[in-house]
């Protein structure tokens, strides 16, 4: 333990007095904090998980669910093809090469590994099918049982409190603190913490003996950050995530040198619904029966827009470009054949069922003409097994927009994802400004940048999550042991 106060290169006096210490310290109780946990707890570190608000599993436990891999029993069972190889192609593809490619490598090279370790460790279950989300050239998105991120946060929770672990809720992060070796050596934090009072709570230190893992997401929910980035994404624009998701933590680790790239590639999510608050129950209707099922169209011209199954950036810019929500339609074969239901979206009136498509044209004072005219030139292309306007995949499960009830729901994009964040490498180590690691610092989810480039695939999201936080937990307890050294 410090017997003396000594400033670090930060010009910081480390604590004279500790009041906890740990060997790996994680920050965020979500899909990467909770990998990272347990795999540091399994190597024999001392694992000490702490997350400033008062539930666990923060955006990851609302989020729908859907996580990606290659080559999986579950593809070879349906005879699809598939490989690390062309989901490091995809993803590549997606984010316009701006991706780090061996960071992308990473995540595909282990993402069946990520996946397996999901069902046998964690026991997750999920649907009988393999879907193909925007963007993907295979299907290969999994989605959990209750179409929630929730089932792998409990999952992951079940494991960690079967090793012993536990989550210190309200527990904000204030300061990462810097030895004069420039190795991070412990935090700072506020306990009893309510957000989003800074000054609630009581100020604790705790000294870190191997690593720090940041694993905090990112930044949707600061607008003044995310509009300086992106100036249209004001307070105007909603966001599909928590409020609490501010990045307070990504500037604490900028602040001592982490280099930050990607900040102004932030996704938004082409499939929200204006007509519900955040995340919102649209999305169910929107991603799994419409978009794969149907069409959008412009409100102004009734003609459609974009490739339905287009990667997300091309969707949403697509639609704001439009400059107003945007229509998504299907028909009730759509409906049958995407094996979804919708009576949620249709009670709370998120989803509105009509009789005829000149019915749904008055209602949304679309042109009836050539909305008939823009459904009745798909149902010919998909007749015919090409989508030569956009290049909508053609499937076997494709089908005409020709069956009443037919049912819309409006799409205006939300803030979804920020692609931005502090670099790693392949180790999750985090890295400074002349690309270094920073001694005793690892990350891994959201908070990171560099792995999805321009634009994030639909469910790759979780794979990132698993992937990253697996390998800094065990890279965290892999480092020297400080416990009996001068700080």
């Amino acid at each position: 333990m410090a017997n003396k106060s000594r400033l670090n290169d930060l010009g910081e006096a480390l604590p004279t007095h500790w009041d906890e210490s740990c060997d790996v310290l994680v920050v965020g109780s979500g899909f990467a904090g909770l990998a990272a946990a347990i795999e540091a707890k399994n190597a024999g570190s001392s694992v000490i998980v702490i997350e400033k608000m008062r539930g666990y599993g923060g955006n990851s436990a609302i989020c729908d669910g859907g996580i990606a891999a290659p080559d999986t029993p579950m593809q070879r069972e349906r005879g699809i093809l598939d490989s690390a190889e062309q989901m490091y192609t995809d993803m590549m593809a997606a984010g316009l090469g701006l991706n780090h490619p061996a960071l992308v490598r990473t995540v595909a090279e282990n993402a069946a590994d990520a996946f397996r370790w999901t069902i046998e460790t964690l026991k997750v279950e999920y649907k009988d099918r393999v879907d193909r989300f925007g963007g993907h050239t295979v299907d290969r998105c999994y989605t959990t049982h209750n179409r929630s991120g929730s089932a792998i946060v409990r999952g992951l929770l079940d494991k960690a409190r079967e090793l012993g672990l536990k989550v210190q809720t309200g527990n904000y992060l204030q300061r990462l603190l810097v030895g004069a070796d420039s190795r991070v050596r412990g935090v700072k934090v506020r306990k009893g913490y309510i957000y989003p009072d800074p000054r609630s709570g009581t100020s604790r230190s705790i000294r870190v003996n191997q690593a720090v893992v940041m694993a905090t997401g990112g930044f949707s929910g600061d607008i003044p950050f995310r509009s300086a980035q992106d100036p249209r994404l004001d307070e105007s624009v909603d966001a599909t995530t928590k409020y609490s998701t501010s990045g307070e933590s990504l500037k604490e680790a900028m602040r001592i040198g982490a280099l930050p790239v990607h900040l102004s590639w932030i996704q938004l999510a082409p499939w929200a619904c204006p007509d519900e608050k955040g995340y919102g129950i649209g999305p169910d209707f929107a991603c799994y029966i419409a978009l794969p099922h149907g069409i959008i169209v412009n409100p102004q011209s009734g003609k459609r827009i974009v490739n339905e199954l287009g990667n997300r950036r091309e969707r949403a810019d697509a639609i704001f470009r439009i400059g107003e929500p945007c229509i998504a339609l299907t028909d009730t074969n759509g409906v049958a054949r995407s094996g979804y239901g919708m009576e949620r979206c249709l009670k709370k009136g998120i989803v509105t069922a009509f009789d005829t498509i000149a019915d749904m044209a008055a209602h949304y004072r679309v042109p009836a003409g050539p909305l008939k005219e823009t459904v009745a030139r798909f149902n010919a292309q998909v007749k015919a097994g090409e989508d030569k306007d956009f290049g909508k995949p053609i499937r076997d499960d494709s089908g005409t927009i020709d069956t009443a009830p037919f049912y819309a729901i409006r799409l205006w994009p939300k803030v979804h994802y920020t692609m931005g964040g502090a670099l790693i490498n392949e180790q999750a180590q985090v890295l400074d400004l002349a690309q270094n690691p920073i001694p005793g610092l690892y990350a891994a989810g959201e908070f990171t940048g560099g792995i999805h480039g321009a634009c994030r695939l639909g469910s790759c999201s979780i794979t990132e999550c698993l992937v990253f936080g697996r390998i800094a937990g065990r890279n965290a307890a892999a480092e020297p042991h400080m416990e009996h050294q001068a700080l």
